[in-house]
């Protein structure tokens, strides 16, 4: 994708910003707590419709306004692009994509395409599975954007299957057990879909994160993600017959694709527990390039590329390996530290509170 506008009218910190983008690099410089994060947020948001930072639409529409405005312009396969998004402090956003109102974000996710590095990428090695996940399935509609649909459809049947079993409170009469019936085959028929959706994903991922992980680290490591489900030796089905009795106990669905895990290794060691911070946060950008050139690859086009704070505790070797890693297509990169020696940046921004201004095209 190629985003040559960004307009924003009370989001977060920016009361009224127009920007124009070039090709290739741009650089935003400033202070922490300045807003540079506040601009990729706006622009990730256009394509995504949520916020990278797990926010909520009311953070987002600045103080003492009831909306947020987020306009953008550009091109994605050659097809003329404009994203106008109206977030008000609650309730849902009006999109429209080429003045038509957008019925489902999917469509969006397959018309134009962002990678995205934040700061809090690091929790995707370091934190839960249920991170992990989310960034499996993240990764699996940007590649497949029809699984969206069977993303929704899991996260319904679950809901629906985990209230029954509260609901029964521990017994099961032949009414309940005829229900469960219904809902473990609807839970086994999405969660396996997911299941091999996130296998094919990794499957094809794995390389692309070993050669992003060796070019930023310059080291000849060794990267692999294992993902084994023990539900998939014998299907999802006879996986929840198993445990029928403990999911009534508790009153929750104990096996399937919600209790998943992808486990990324370092040199044959879970990367979680045996990886340095560093190697930790080099491996959490190794992730996101991955997904990046794999979707460039499938797609035949370069998603736009937003990395935020990256230079945060990388040191200047990786901080160079990531300047020379950067693949070819328009990235935007926000530091508050300075820009490595040799960097060459298609245009250098400065956050200041409330604008962003030009420093350099």
């Amino acid at each position: 994708m190629r985003l040559r506008t960004i307009s924003l009218r009370d989001f977060r910190s920016y009361p009224e910003l127009d920007l124009e983008f070039p090709d290739g690099l741009t650089c935003v410089i400033g202070e922490n707590g300045i807003g540079k994060t506040n601009l990729l947020e706006a622009i990730g948001y256009l394509i995504h419709l949520k916020s990278f930072r797990a926010a909520d639409n009311a953070a987002m529409v600045a103080l003492g306004s009831d909306r947020a405005i987020v306009r953008g312009e550009g091109a994605s396969k050659g097809r003329e692009l404009l994203i106008e998004a109206e977030v008000p402090r609650s309730g849902r956003a009006r999109v429209q994509v080429n003045r038509q109102r957008l019925q489902r974000s999917a469509d969006l996710a397959a018309a134009a395409r962002i990678s995205v590095f934040a700061p809090d990428d690091l929790a995707t090695i370091k934190g839960s599975p249920g991170l992990r996940r989310d960034f499996l399935d993240d990764s699996v509609v940007a590649l497949w954007p029809r699984q969206d649909d069977t993303r929704r459809t899991l996260v319904q049947v679950l809901r629906q299957r985990n209230a029954l079993l509260r609901q029964r409170g521990g017994r099961l009469d032949a009414d309940g057990a005829m229900m469960l019936d219904i809902w473990d085959e609807r839970l086994a028929t999405a969660g396996e879909a997911m299941g091999n959706a996130r296998l094919s994903l990794v499957q094809d991922l794995a390389p692309y994160v070993n050669a992003a992980y060796r070019q930023l680290s310059r080291r000849d490591d060794r990267v692999s993600l294992q993902y084994q489900p023990v539900w998939f030796a014998d299907g999802l089905e006879a996986a929840l017959q198993n445990t029928r009795k403990e999911d009534l106990r508790r009153g929750a669905s104990l096996v399937g694709p919600h209790r998943d895990d992808v486990v990324v290794m370092l040199n044959g060691a879970p990367s979680r527990t045996h990886a340095s911070q560093g190697e930790q946060r080099t491996m959490a950008l190794a992730l996101r390039l991955g997904v990046h050139l794999l979707l460039t690859e499938r797609h035949g086009e370069s998603p736009l590329l937003l990395l935020d704070d990256v230079f945060s505790e990388l040191d200047r070797f990786r901080t160079a390996a990531l300047f020379e890693a950067l693949p070819v297509g328009q990235a935007l990169l926000t530091t508050a530290v300075a820009l490595p020696v040799g960097a060459d940046p298609a245009m250098v921004l400065e956050a200041t509170p409330g604008t962003v201004s030009t420093v350099r095209e």
